[in-house]
């Protein structure tokens, strides 16, 4: 059986000895030391202890933002959909590092911090592209978007962690539910600005006048219409 790349030997001691010692008692060169290398190899693939934890987030952010990309307007949510189970997928995919990950986080105030952190550039990044597909510059909009982005954020975290915890036996399934509940909250009926879509509109009040009275009145309003 071959040895495990310098890397993940790396990692699985920096985790180890945080079990041992404890975050802050944990030094770079304890790590290297367990992981059988010397401290140059640890900084060759990591900046930090830190950086062992959190190792992956800008490729995922990278992998969201190609995803996006590539959809179109009518496509868009279909897109966010795919770019929140991508996301999940790469946590199933670490297994048992990412629950060692979790753990920690969740003893250790510093790393919450840098997960919060983390998790808000996940969520600018989902509200920029709702924003620009809205296409509506009205304060409205921008707050939609925002909506739109935190429970988007919301319920992958939902479910990741209920996956990290044990509770969920199906966590793509969930996923892909919860992504449909989220959407659902916010149809995608309205128009965008500027898409060219004409029409007639038509508004019913009721009025004391018969119809042959209000037609020509109609007619006259229509005529002067300034977007005729």
């Amino acid at each position: 059986m071959s040895k495990p790349a310098a890397r993940d030997r790396l990692a699985d001691a920096a985790f180890t000895l945080f079990d041992e010692r404890g975050y802050e008692q944990t030094t770079v060169d304890d790590i290297a030391e367990r992981a059988g290398v010397g401290r140059t190899t640890f900084f060759r693939h990591y900046r930090s202890k830190e950086d062992v934890i959190f190792p992956d987030h800008d490729r995922l952010l990278e992998l969201i933002r190609d995803r996006l990309a590539t959809s179109t307007n009518s496509t868009a949510l279909v897109a966010v959909s795919d770019a929140v189970r991508l996301v999940l997928l790469h946590y199933l995919d670490e297994g048992d590092l990412a629950r060692r990950r979790y753990a920690l986080t969740s003893k250790v105030a510093a790393l919450r911090d840098r997960e919060i952190a983390s998790v808000a550039r996940y969520q600018r990044l989902f509200r920029e592209f709702i924003s620009d597909w809205m296409g509506d510059p009205r304060e409205s909009a921008s707050l939609r978007a925002e909506l739109m982005a935190a429970a988007v954020v919301a319920a992958h975290n939902h479910v990741l962690r209920r996956w990290l915890r044990g509770e969920s036996a199906a966590p793509v399934t969930e996923v892909d539910e919860a992504m449909h509940e989220v959407l659902a909250l916010f149809p995608a009926s309205q128009s965008r600005p500027g898409t060219g879509d004409d029409g007639t509109t038509i508004i019913a009040f009721r009025t004391g006048l018969n119809l042959d009275a209000l037609l020509p009145s109609l007619r006259r309003l229509i005529e002067e219409s300034p977007e005729r």
